[in-house]
């Protein structure tokens, strides 16, 4: 029965990877094993696929993992387009984009956020952060006294609250041109 390999499976591992179809969003399968995972603490990383094909929806999928999943995901990255004018990354962490030269994802080109996506980048890197310092009292007093939090401070809350089961940090990309993936694995 899947079932109870999926909860044998959960026992044990240190954390997981859940791939919605950016098309589909959050799909029937998906919540009952959210549910284990939410059972066995396992902490979990989200990645939204297949952006590049038509009918995908990023912000659609982010929705649904908010509706019918957790609250606690936010998008650590924010996708350049969609559909075919899929063609990149924004890190919101970074504050940069990755844009993609070539169909396999091998040439990228690191720049600054598109003029047309900072404030839509902004919104989503202050609910970012914000989310990040409400789960590590160090970084929420440097953040809230003022003081400068470095990308290395940032990196290392993130992944504490993430160990811990308190965030789910959500990546996109499409894995079958190879965009996103190192990224996601990163």
């Amino acid at each position: 029965d899947f079932t109870v390999e999926v909860k044998r499976s959960l026992r044990v591992l240190d954390g997981a990877v859940v791939i919605f179809d950016g098309v589909a969003g959050v799909e029937p399968q998906s919540e009952p094993n959210w549910r284990y995972a939410d059972d066995y603490k396992v902490p979990r990383l989200c990645f939204i696929n297949k952006l590049d094909r038509t009918g995908a929806d990023f912000y659609k999928d982010v929705a649904s993992i908010h509706e019918r999943l957790t609250n606690h995901a936010f998008p650590a990255q924010l996708p350049i387009g969609q559909e075919e004018n899929f063609k990149g990354i924004i890190d919101l962490l970074q504050e940069k984009a990755f844009i993609y030269k070539d169909d396999l994802g091998k040439e990228i080109e690191e720049t600054d956020i598109p003029a047309d996506m900072k404030d839509q980048a902004a919104k989503y890197r202050h609910e970012l952060l914000e989310a990040i310092a409400g789960n590590d009292e160090a970084v929420m007093n440097k953040y809230l006294g003022g003081e400068a939090v470095s990308l290395a401070e940032w990196k290392a809350a993130l992944r504490r609250a993430v160990v811990g089961s308190h965030m789910v940090p959500i990546f996109c990309g499409s894995a079958l041109k190879n965009k996103g993936v190192q990224f996601l694995l990163d």
